[in-house]
């Protein structure tokens, strides 16, 4: 992630990556901006869509939150209007990062010593 490209290029990098160990992306959640208030207008796709075409300035603050499946991309709400399960009803799993776009690349704002995820999979060296 650098300041010039698209939001899209987040997406394309998690359904590449799900898409080689044969997983699914649930498409119903998308990260989201933050600013001023806690959800902005920022949507950030964790598929690949060329239409999430807002480029990443210095300064944009945003989450990251994919949910991965061992099956099916689609999705069914409980009664509760809360719970969100598969359709195919395989497991899933879901991390949340908050990055912050600087100059020259990323801050992963919810990374580092002491974090539940400490390294985000674009950090990793």
């Amino acid at each position: 992630m650098v300041p010039g490209r698209p939001l899209s290029d987040i997406g394309k990098a998690i359904e590449t990556r799900a898409k080689q160990d044969q997983l699914g992306v649930i498409r119903a959640f998308i990260g989201h901006g933050i600013g001023e208030q806690f959800h902005t207008d920022i949507q950030v796709l964790h598929y690949y869509d060329k239409s999430n075409n807002t480029i990443m300035r210095p300064g944009m603050t945003f989450t990251i939150e994919p949910m991965i499946s061992l099956g099916t991309y689609q999705h069914r709400m409980w009664k509760d209007d809360w719970t969100a399960v598969t359709a195919d009803g395989k497991r899933t799993a879901q991390f949340e990062h908050t990055v912050l776009v600087t100059e020259t690349g990323v801050e992963v704002l919810t990374g580092g010593e002491g974090a539940a995820s400490p390294f985000a999979p674009w950090n990793r060296s």
